[in-house]
């Protein structure tokens, strides 16, 4: 096995490479039009201070806590429907699609009621600042309804990258965020607010453009318009993907309104779904509680962790897409009985995550003074999160493997492997070391900001261990 691999390193499969791009620059695309808008979102709240951006930074967190569970499901799908289409099987990717309605209704549903009502007894538990809280509850409880919305699109998600349908992803991810970042500017500042601002721009009068918001009265709400916007958004996205299921290509050859469930590829769905969704929902608290030792140390602190993490979703969404276009082409060719070709489908999709996340690591390393400013004015944050920002540029290249080969064991179908060693190195490593070095040991914003970087990699690690193991190559799905 790892004599085959170094030979694939050495000699690049060109035809396996340019179907592993095709695939992913949709995806990648889309990815980036949503790391834009969420940049943009972080820009627009940033102007409203660091008490404004770190309560939204944390209520953000808070919701995907939650909606990280979402993953899992579009994981699922998008593997069942991928190995399905290898098998020749069409009708049966709609049936993961119509498992995966359910699914996504059955959480989605009681997760956003619950948390609109109570956001205000889980916010206290991450932070103890008054003023931060009771932004960050006005900002949660409106966003946590978008989690249903989320759920059922990453649900189509799956369907679509299963059966290589990912042009569709860019279409609508980036409509949806063109219409959130429309509804921020309007809803956190108001009508008169963007009229002021383009006003008195740097780069002079674009008063002129505050017509596109006129047709109503856009409120200045700050981090409740900022949520208002996340919600309708989501729900428009849930919408937009839902209409591609009329196109005829996609209704006739794969059965997507017969609306059947079959219980035996339901539990299969399940059984992938459960160990990935409850390693991101502990994953995604972890991470919830490192932003509260980021707070521990200081709100600017914590505001840096919040522009820091935003920003580097620019180097790991392109790398998700890959990772996606991998995961469809190993649950193919696994599908086809080809390991071969799912082995070569993996290390051609390495190759590009090293090339983009490491050209992004680049210019994390090497100008963060540029690219901070774009997010706050507010110099301590810059300051501070130039450091961190050069650390996760530094180890990129780790990311970039352990990403992709996370979304390869996923496409085989192997989600308890990575589960457990993420949930392990997290909780047994990662926040006990982000705790010792920044509030016990006094080495402030650096020390959880080495131990991210010993995190991923130790996990990069034990994903490539994983697979050159090659065990992934005989699971049935």
């Amino acid at each position: 096995m790892r004599r085959t691999l170094r030979n694939h390193l050495l000699h690049r499969h060109k035809s396996i490479s340019k179907k592993v791009i095709d695939l992913a620059l949709p995806v990648i695309l889309s990815n980036l039009s949503r790391v834009l808008m969420n940049l943009a979102d972080v820009a627009m709240v940033g102007r409203l201070g660091a008490v404004a951006l770190a309560a939204t930074g944390m209520g953000s967190m808070l919701v995907w806590v939650l909606l990280s569970f979402a993953i899992s499901l579009r994981t699922a799908t998008q593997t069942v429907a991928s190995r399905r289409l290898g098998q020749k099987k069409f009708t049966e990717c709609g049936t993961a699609l119509h498992n995966g309605y359910l699914l996504a209704a059955v959480y989605g549903i009681p997760v956003s009621v619950a948390g609109f009502f109570f956001a205000d007894k889980l916010v206290p538990l991450f932070i103890s600042d008054p003023n931060i809280v009771r932004l960050c509850v006005d900002y949660t409880s409106i966003a946590f309804l978008s989690v249903l919305f989320s759920t059922i699109g990453f649900v189509f998600q799956g369907f679509f990258t299963g059966i290589e349908r990912t042009r569709i992803h860019m279409k609508v991810t980036i409509t949806a965020n063109i219409l959130n970042v429309y509804l921020n500017a309007g809803l956190i500042y108001g009508r008169e607010g963007i009229r002021a601002g383009l006003a008195t721009s740097g780069f002079g009068d674009f008063s002129w453009l505050a017509s596109l918001w006129s047709w109503f009265p856009f409120p200045p709400l700050g981090v409740r318009g900022a949520a208002l916007a996340t919600v309708i958004a989501s729900g428009w996205l849930m919408i937009h993907y839902g209409l591609y299921l009329w196109a005829p290509v996609i209704r006739k050859r794969f059965g997507v309104f017969s609306l059947k469930v079959d219980k035996v590829m339901l539990r299969r769905q399940i059984a992938l779904a459960w160990p990935q969704g409850s390693q991101e929902m502990i994953v995604m608290v972890g991470f919830a509680i490192f932003y509260k030792i980021a707070g521990m140390i200081g709100v600017v602190e914590l505001a840096a962790t919040e522009v820091v993490f935003t920003i580097l979703q620019a180097s790991f969404m392109p790398a998700a897409g890959i990772g996606q276009a991998c995961a469809t082409l190993v649950g193919k060719h696994l599908g086809e009985k080809d390991p071969h070709r799912a082995e070569v489908s993996i290390v051609e999709s390495v190759r590009w995550s090293l090339w983009i996340m490491g050209s992004l690591g680049m210019l994390f390393i090497t100008i963060p003074h540029l690219i901070l400013p774009l997010f706050t004015e507010d110099p301590q944050v810059i300051a501070v999160g130039t450091m961190g920002l050069r650390l996760a540029g530094l180890v990129q290249f780790a990311d970039a493997v352990g990403m992709t080969l996370w979304f390869a064991l996923s496409g085989a179908g192997n989600t308890r492997f990575p589960a457990a060693v993420e949930t392990g190195i997290v909780w047994l490593f990662f926040l006990p070391a982000s705790y010792l070095t920044g509030v016990v040991w006094g080495l402030g914003f650096i020390g959880p900001w080495f131990s991210l970087s010993a995190y991923l990699l130790l996990f990069a690690l034990a994903m490539a261990w994983k697979i050159l193991q090659g065990d992934w190559k005989t699971i049935d799905v």
